[in-house]
Protein backbone atom coordinates (compact mmCIF):
# COMPACT_ATOMS: atom_id res chain seq x y z
CA UNK A 1 0.00 0.00 0.00
CA UNK A 2 1.43 3.39 -1.09
CA UNK A 3 2.13 5.97 1.52
CA UNK A 4 0.67 9.47 1.41
CA UNK A 5 4.03 10.88 0.36
CA UNK A 6 4.27 8.52 -2.62
CA UNK A 7 0.74 9.48 -3.72
CA UNK A 8 1.60 13.19 -3.61
CA UNK A 9 4.81 12.61 -5.58
CA UNK A 10 2.89 10.73 -8.28
CA UNK A 11 0.07 13.28 -8.60
CA UNK A 12 2.08 16.51 -8.43
CA UNK A 13 4.57 17.64 -11.09
CA UNK A 14 8.19 17.61 -10.08
CA UNK A 15 8.38 21.42 -10.21
CA UNK A 16 5.65 21.72 -7.55
CA UNK A 17 7.70 19.62 -5.12
CA UNK A 18 10.74 21.87 -5.35
CA UNK A 19 11.48 24.22 -2.49
CA UNK A 20 11.11 27.86 -3.64
CA UNK A 21 14.51 29.29 -4.34
CA UNK A 22 15.78 32.65 -3.17
CA UNK A 23 15.22 35.63 -5.46
CA UNK A 24 17.66 35.65 -8.33
CA UNK A 25 20.34 38.26 -8.32
CA UNK A 26 20.98 40.38 -11.36
CA UNK A 27 23.49 38.55 -13.59
CA UNK A 28 26.95 40.08 -13.47
CA UNK A 29 27.07 40.73 -17.22
CA UNK A 30 23.70 42.49 -17.05
CA UNK A 31 24.85 44.58 -14.10
CA UNK A 32 27.98 45.54 -16.01
CA UNK A 33 26.05 46.55 -19.13
CA UNK A 34 23.56 48.69 -17.22
CA UNK A 35 26.37 50.29 -15.25
CA UNK A 36 28.26 50.95 -18.47
CA UNK A 37 25.15 52.57 -19.96
CA UNK A 38 24.85 54.92 -17.00
CA UNK A 39 28.56 55.82 -17.25
CA UNK A 40 28.24 56.52 -20.99
CA UNK A 41 25.24 58.80 -20.48
CA UNK A 42 26.98 60.73 -17.71
CA UNK A 43 30.15 60.97 -19.80
CA UNK A 44 28.22 62.41 -22.75
CA UNK A 45 26.57 64.93 -20.42
CA UNK A 46 29.92 66.10 -19.08
CA UNK A 47 32.16 65.86 -22.16
CA UNK A 48 29.80 65.65 -25.14
CA UNK A 49 30.79 69.09 -26.37
CA UNK A 50 34.41 67.93 -26.70
CA UNK A 51 33.76 64.82 -28.82
CA UNK A 52 33.48 66.72 -32.09
CA UNK A 53 35.85 69.14 -33.75
CA UNK A 54 32.92 71.33 -34.78
CA UNK A 55 30.99 73.68 -32.48
CA UNK A 56 27.37 72.77 -31.86
CA UNK A 57 25.87 76.24 -32.32
CA UNK A 58 27.80 77.66 -35.29
CA UNK A 59 27.44 77.29 -39.05
CA UNK A 60 30.46 75.34 -40.30
CA UNK A 61 29.49 73.99 -43.76
CA UNK A 62 26.89 74.01 -46.51
CA UNK A 63 23.31 73.09 -45.70
CA UNK A 64 22.15 69.49 -45.84
CA UNK A 65 25.54 67.84 -46.34
CA UNK A 66 25.06 64.06 -46.33
CA UNK A 67 26.59 62.00 -43.48
CA UNK A 68 30.16 61.13 -44.31
CA UNK A 69 33.76 61.08 -43.14
CA UNK A 70 33.91 64.80 -42.39
CA UNK A 71 30.44 65.26 -40.92
CA UNK A 72 29.47 61.91 -39.42
CA UNK A 73 25.79 62.78 -39.10
CA UNK A 74 25.75 65.38 -41.88
CA UNK A 75 24.67 69.00 -41.51
CA UNK A 76 21.23 70.53 -41.00
CA UNK A 77 19.22 73.23 -42.79
CA UNK A 78 21.45 75.97 -41.38
CA UNK A 79 24.79 74.27 -41.99
CA UNK A 80 25.47 73.20 -38.39
CA UNK A 81 27.03 69.81 -37.67
CA UNK A 82 24.33 67.31 -36.65
CA UNK A 83 26.73 65.04 -34.74
CA UNK A 84 27.96 67.92 -32.60
CA UNK A 85 24.43 69.05 -31.88
CA UNK A 86 23.11 65.56 -31.15
CA UNK A 87 25.89 64.78 -28.67
CA UNK A 88 25.67 68.24 -27.11
CA UNK A 89 21.95 67.58 -26.60
CA UNK A 90 22.86 65.27 -23.72
CA UNK A 91 24.07 68.36 -21.88
CA UNK A 92 20.54 69.76 -21.94
CA UNK A 93 17.93 67.00 -22.16
CA UNK A 94 19.65 64.48 -19.89
CA UNK A 95 20.82 67.05 -17.35
CA UNK A 96 17.31 68.49 -17.13
CA UNK A 97 15.92 64.95 -16.80
CA UNK A 98 18.43 64.09 -14.07
CA UNK A 99 17.72 67.31 -12.18
CA UNK A 100 13.99 66.70 -12.48
CA UNK A 101 14.32 63.10 -11.23
CA UNK A 102 16.30 64.17 -8.16
CA UNK A 103 14.05 67.15 -7.38
CA UNK A 104 10.82 65.20 -7.96
CA UNK A 105 11.97 62.38 -5.69
CA UNK A 106 12.98 64.71 -2.86
CA UNK A 107 9.81 66.81 -3.12
CA UNK A 108 7.68 63.68 -3.44
CA UNK A 109 9.20 62.18 -0.30
CA UNK A 110 8.58 65.31 1.74
CA UNK A 111 5.04 65.87 0.50
CA UNK A 112 4.14 62.18 0.78
CA UNK A 113 5.37 61.93 4.37
CA UNK A 114 3.64 65.17 5.39
CA UNK A 115 0.36 64.11 3.80
CA UNK A 116 0.37 60.64 5.39
CA UNK A 117 1.40 61.85 8.85
CA UNK A 118 -1.25 64.59 8.71
CA UNK A 119 -3.93 62.09 7.70
CA UNK A 120 -3.12 59.90 10.72
CA UNK A 121 -3.01 62.80 13.16
CA UNK A 122 -5.30 62.89 16.17
CA UNK A 123 -6.05 66.57 15.52
CA UNK A 124 -9.05 67.11 13.23
CA UNK A 125 -7.63 70.25 11.63
CA UNK A 126 -4.38 68.50 10.75
CA UNK A 127 -6.31 65.63 9.17
CA UNK A 128 -8.15 68.17 7.01
CA UNK A 129 -4.82 69.55 5.83
CA UNK A 130 -3.65 66.02 4.98
CA UNK A 131 -6.81 65.37 2.98
CA UNK A 132 -6.38 68.69 1.16
CA UNK A 133 -2.82 67.78 0.17
CA UNK A 134 -4.05 64.48 -1.26
CA UNK A 135 -6.77 66.26 -3.27
CA UNK A 136 -4.18 68.66 -4.70
CA UNK A 137 -2.01 65.71 -5.71
CA UNK A 138 -5.02 64.14 -7.42
CA UNK A 139 -5.69 67.37 -9.31
CA UNK A 140 -2.10 67.69 -10.51
CA UNK A 141 -2.03 64.06 -11.60
CA UNK A 142 -5.22 64.58 -13.59
CA UNK A 143 -3.60 67.36 -15.65
CA UNK A 144 -1.40 66.31 -18.61
CA UNK A 145 2.24 66.99 -17.83
CA UNK A 146 2.72 68.79 -21.13
CA UNK A 147 -0.04 71.27 -20.19
CA UNK A 148 1.60 72.01 -16.85
CA UNK A 149 4.87 72.55 -18.69
CA UNK A 150 3.27 74.94 -21.18
CA UNK A 151 1.69 77.03 -18.42
CA UNK A 152 4.84 77.30 -16.29
CA UNK A 153 7.08 78.04 -19.27
CA UNK A 154 4.66 80.79 -20.32
CA UNK A 155 5.00 82.37 -16.86
CA UNK A 156 8.73 81.89 -16.21
CA UNK A 157 10.21 81.58 -19.69
CA UNK A 158 12.09 78.68 -21.24
CA UNK A 159 15.31 77.91 -19.42
CA UNK A 160 16.77 74.91 -17.63
CA UNK A 161 15.56 75.99 -14.19
CA UNK A 162 11.98 76.67 -15.32
CA UNK A 163 11.84 73.34 -17.17
CA UNK A 164 13.01 71.46 -14.08
CA UNK A 165 10.40 73.35 -12.04
CA UNK A 166 7.73 72.33 -14.54
CA UNK A 167 8.81 68.70 -14.25
CA UNK A 168 8.67 68.91 -10.45
CA UNK A 169 5.09 70.17 -10.54
CA UNK A 170 4.04 67.62 -13.15
CA UNK A 171 5.86 64.49 -11.93
CA UNK A 172 6.23 64.92 -8.15
CA UNK A 173 2.60 63.97 -7.36
CA UNK A 174 3.16 60.37 -8.42
CA UNK A 175 6.29 60.15 -6.26
CA UNK A 176 4.40 61.69 -3.34
CA UNK A 177 1.54 59.19 -3.63
CA UNK A 178 3.98 56.27 -3.68
CA UNK A 179 5.64 57.50 -0.49
CA UNK A 180 2.28 58.32 1.14
CA UNK A 181 1.02 54.77 0.56
CA UNK A 182 4.14 53.28 2.09
CA UNK A 183 4.04 55.65 5.07
CA UNK A 184 0.43 54.66 5.79
CA UNK A 185 1.45 51.01 5.62
CA UNK A 186 4.58 51.38 7.76
CA UNK A 187 2.80 53.53 10.35
CA UNK A 188 1.06 50.49 11.75
CA UNK A 189 4.22 48.48 12.37
CA UNK A 190 5.07 47.31 15.88
CA UNK A 191 8.54 48.90 15.96
CA UNK A 192 6.95 52.35 15.72
CA UNK A 193 4.74 51.62 18.71
CA UNK A 194 7.82 50.50 20.61
CA UNK A 195 9.61 53.72 19.63
CA UNK A 196 6.65 55.78 20.87
CA UNK A 197 6.57 53.89 24.17
CA UNK A 198 10.30 54.50 24.61
CA UNK A 199 9.62 58.23 24.46
CA UNK A 200 10.74 59.21 20.94
CA UNK A 201 8.96 62.23 19.48
CA UNK A 202 6.75 62.03 16.42
CA UNK A 203 9.28 64.02 14.39
CA UNK A 204 12.06 61.61 15.32
CA UNK A 205 9.93 58.55 14.53
CA UNK A 206 8.96 60.01 11.15
CA UNK A 207 12.47 60.75 9.87
CA UNK A 208 14.33 57.98 11.71
CA UNK A 209 12.02 55.05 11.06
CA UNK A 210 9.12 55.86 8.73
CA UNK A 211 10.85 57.72 5.89
CA UNK A 212 13.77 55.27 5.42
CA UNK A 213 11.28 52.39 5.19
CA UNK A 214 8.82 54.25 2.92
CA UNK A 215 11.21 55.87 0.45
CA UNK A 216 12.10 52.81 -1.63
CA UNK A 217 9.17 52.94 -4.09
CA UNK A 218 9.99 56.56 -4.98
CA UNK A 219 13.70 55.75 -5.33
CA UNK A 220 12.93 52.81 -7.60
CA UNK A 221 10.61 55.00 -9.67
CA UNK A 222 13.20 57.78 -10.07
CA UNK A 223 14.61 56.31 -13.30
CA UNK A 224 11.10 56.29 -14.79
CA UNK A 225 10.69 59.94 -13.78
CA UNK A 226 14.03 60.58 -15.48
CA UNK A 227 12.78 59.07 -18.75
CA UNK A 228 9.43 60.89 -18.52
CA UNK A 229 11.15 64.23 -17.95
CA UNK A 230 13.34 63.78 -21.03
CA UNK A 231 10.27 63.01 -23.14
CA UNK A 232 8.31 65.99 -21.80
CA UNK A 233 11.21 68.42 -22.28
CA UNK A 234 11.67 67.18 -25.85
CA UNK A 235 7.92 67.53 -26.39
CA UNK A 236 8.00 71.14 -25.24
CA UNK A 237 10.94 71.77 -27.54
CA UNK A 238 9.06 70.19 -30.44
CA UNK A 239 6.11 72.51 -29.77
CA UNK A 240 8.47 75.47 -29.92
CA UNK A 241 8.22 76.49 -26.26
CA UNK A 242 11.32 74.74 -24.96
CA UNK A 243 14.92 75.86 -25.14
CA UNK A 244 15.20 78.19 -28.12
CA UNK A 245 17.41 77.44 -31.15
CA UNK A 246 20.31 77.26 -31.74
CA UNK A 247 20.48 75.50 -28.36
CA UNK A 248 21.11 71.82 -29.23
CA UNK A 249 18.00 70.39 -27.55
CA UNK A 250 16.64 67.25 -29.19
CA UNK A 251 13.00 68.30 -29.35
CA UNK A 252 13.70 71.68 -30.92
CA UNK A 253 16.17 70.06 -33.36
CA UNK A 254 13.45 67.67 -34.53
CA UNK A 255 10.88 70.47 -34.78
CA UNK A 256 13.21 72.74 -36.75
CA UNK A 257 14.15 70.06 -39.27
CA UNK A 258 10.86 68.20 -39.71
CA UNK A 259 10.08 69.98 -42.99
CA UNK A 260 13.30 68.66 -44.48
CA UNK A 261 12.10 65.08 -44.08
CA UNK A 262 9.39 65.78 -46.68
CA UNK A 263 12.07 66.44 -49.31
CA UNK A 264 14.36 63.57 -48.33
CA UNK A 265 16.60 65.37 -45.82
CA UNK A 266 16.10 62.80 -43.07
CA UNK A 267 19.40 62.82 -41.16
CA UNK A 268 18.95 66.04 -39.10
CA UNK A 269 15.79 64.47 -37.61
CA UNK A 270 16.88 60.84 -37.41
CA UNK A 271 19.93 61.15 -35.17
CA UNK A 272 18.49 63.31 -32.36
CA UNK A 273 15.38 61.11 -32.44
CA UNK A 274 17.49 57.96 -32.04
CA UNK A 275 19.51 59.56 -29.22
CA UNK A 276 16.32 60.47 -27.34
CA UNK A 277 14.76 57.04 -27.99
CA UNK A 278 17.80 55.08 -26.82
CA UNK A 279 18.17 57.18 -23.67
CA UNK A 280 14.52 56.91 -22.62
CA UNK A 281 14.26 53.20 -23.47
CA UNK A 282 17.45 52.52 -21.50
CA UNK A 283 16.09 54.35 -18.44
CA UNK A 284 12.77 52.48 -18.63
CA UNK A 285 14.61 49.15 -18.94
CA UNK A 286 16.82 50.11 -15.99
CA UNK A 287 13.71 50.90 -13.97
CA UNK A 288 12.23 47.47 -14.70
CA UNK A 289 15.51 45.79 -13.85
CA UNK A 290 15.78 47.63 -10.54
CA UNK A 291 12.22 46.69 -9.58
CA UNK A 292 12.73 43.06 -10.58
CA UNK A 293 16.04 42.57 -8.80
CA UNK A 294 15.94 45.37 -6.23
Amino acid sequence: MSSATEIVEKTLPADDLMVPSAPRRMPRISTFLYGLGVVVILFLCAFGNHLSRFPSTKVIADTYVLPGATHWFGTDSTGMDVFSRTVAGFRYDVVIGLGAAVACTLVGMIVGVVAAVAERSNVAGVRVVGGLIVRILDLLQALPAIIIGLVLVAFFGANEVSLILAMVVALSPNQARLVRSEVLRVSGEVFLENAAVSGESGFSRTFRYILPNAAWPALENATLVFASAIGIVAGLGFLGVGLAPPTPEWGSMISTEEQGVLVGKWWPVLFPSVAMLLTTVFMVALNRRIIRHG
